[in-house]
């Protein structure tokens, strides 16, 4: 198996093959993760932006893994800039 992943603002696409032979392509939120039925042939990828490409992952939970880090970092980074615009207030 293996998948590559672009993400494009809140849209995350993914190509995968199984052994050889392609199993298409899947479109979910960028906050969602994927599954094997997602994945259908007949769907086109759509245009992808310079410098969304997110990388190549061996397994549906290799990439999976992947969106969900990337989830938990925006709500960090989130979280430190409402904590900082608080102690701006006070």
């Amino acid at each position: 198996m293996g998948f590559a992943l672009w993400i494009d603002k809140d849209l995350a696409w993914a190509q995968g093959t199984h052994e050889y032979r392609p199993m298409g392509a899947a479109v979910v939120s960028s906050t969602s993760v994927f599954a094997a039925r997602d994945f259908a042939a007949t769907r086109l990828t759509g245009l992808r932006p310079p410098g969304s490409f997110q990388g190549l992952f061996a397994s549906l939970g290799h990439l999976n893994r992947h969106l969900s880090k990337r989830q938990s970092q925006a709500i960090t980074s989130h979280d430190r800039r409402t904590l900082s615009c608080v102690r701006t207030i006070l």
